[in-house]
Order: C-alpha cells, then structure tokens, then sequence
C-alpha cells in the first residue's frame, strides 16, 4: 500500500455527480471509497473503472442517515487505505414539484432524513476521522438562492446543510481540515432530469448566461479544487451554476 496515498470517502458514489467525483478524485490520485445506498452494480461500476486505470477503489453500501451504517464506511476506508482525508458527502434526494400546502409529511420527513440527518451523520463521523490537512465537502443547492416554488422541502433541507457546514468549518479550528459545501444549479444528472417535461428543461438550460445544463464533470471540477489545491478556502458556500444566481 502506498502509505502516502490520500484517502476519499464519496457518498452517493454510483451515479451522477457523485460518481463523476469518484472518476475525478481517483485521476488526482486519491485511493477512493465509493458510498452507495442501493445501486451495487453502479457503484461497482464506479470502481471498475477506477481500478481499470491503475487507480484503488472499494464500494461500501451505507445508509446515509444510519449512523452505524457509516461509522462501518469509514471503518472500512481505514482498514482499506489506512485513513481518511476527504469526504465528500454526494447523497442526496429531490422532491417532486410539489406546492408546500400540497406536500405529504411523509415525503418531508424523506427528503429530511437523507439530506438533513444525512448531513449531519456523514459530517458527524467526518469531524471525528478525517486526518490533519483534508477536506470536508457536502452538497447543497442553488434552490436555497433561486427560491423555486415547489421545493420547499429539498430547499430547506439544503439550507439547514449550509448551515451546518459553516458551522463545523468553526468548530475544527485548529484542525487545519476545511469544510465547504458546492451548490449546484440545474444539472443534467437523472435526481434533476427524471420526471421534468422537455420544454422545463430546456426554459432552465436557457436560464444561465452560459445557456446550458451544468455537466457533472463541471461540479466535480469544483469538488477536486475544494479537495486539492483550494486550503484556504474554508467555511463556505460555492454556487456552481453558471451564472444563474
């Protein structure tokens, strides 16, 4: 094993960004843990293709709001790797359009559960493990700026991630570990796509100054910066949506 390797946990590794984050950290030469919730063959995709250019991958199924679930992630990337440097907590879910006075309280506590307590799971074991030098990034949303009506759930969701995550940037001073949070706009990734009608997606294409989705490899760009090279960026939220906010 090389033992100088950097380590990085990536929930909601099997697909979308998440997973173009996992191809992205494994080119800068991250040893990577690819987190899944219920897609195996994704994520063991994600690490085949890892693996297949020379680079080192595992994928561990956890629950992220299951603290003991990801406490046994983490367990597994140390006994792996040797450690942990970065996590990048990429799990997430979107409610359907749906009007606030419309919303089911199941659907709520859902949208809750994975993003909210997820969050704080995910961050909570993170604060604990992640070695001198790293780098903590969880996922928000440009819907916490845009407002949209009909995501009141998944916007304040995201909004109670920001907060978290500027908080825990204070909390490890001292640590020399920063903690960021990336805020996608609209995002040709399946969570965003499915269920949309065509002329939505192309009114929010159009919207951005540059005319167009984001890509996943654009937030992965935004992922890797945050894990490498950007130390003294700390205690903030980066909006990568091309402009429209």
């Amino acid at each position: 094993m090389n033992e100088t390797q950097r380590v990085a946990i990536v929930t909601g590794g099997s697909r979308g960004i998440g997973r173009e984050t996992v191809s992205r950290l494994a080119a800068d030469g991250f040893a990577v843990v690819v987190g899944y919730a219920g897609r195996a063959a994704d994520a063991d995709a994600a690490v085949d293709e890892v693996t297949a250019k020379g680079g080192r991958a595992v994928a561990v199924q956890a629950d992220v709001a299951d603290e003991q679930a990801i406490a046994t992630l983490f367990d597994r990337a140390e006994q792996e790797f040797g450690g942990v440097d970065v996590v990048v907590n990429a799990a997430g879910v979107m409610n359907d359009p749906t009007p606030l006075a419309e919303m089911s309280l199941a659907e709520f506590d859902r949208i809750m559960r994975t993003n909210v307590r997820g969050a704080f799971v995910v961050s909570q074991q993170a604060a604990r493990r992640v070695r001198a030098g790293g780098a903590i990034i969880n996922f928000s949303s440009s819907v916490t700026r845009l407002q949209q009506p009909g995501y009141a759930p998944y916007g304040a969701s995201k909004g109670a991630v920001d907060t978290m995550t500027l908080i825990l940037a204070r909390e490890l001073r001292g640590r020399d570990i920063t903690v960021n949070a990336v805020a996608p706009g609209p995002t040709a990734t399946a969570l965003f796509l499915d269920g949309k009608p065509q002329e939505v997606i192309d009114r929010l294409a159009a919207a951005p100054p540059l005319e167009r989705l984001g890509e996943p490899t654009d937030i992965a760009e935004v992922v890797a910066f945050l894990a490498g090279p950007a130390r003294w960026v700390n205690g903030q939220v980066l909006y990568a949506n091309g402009g429209i906010a």
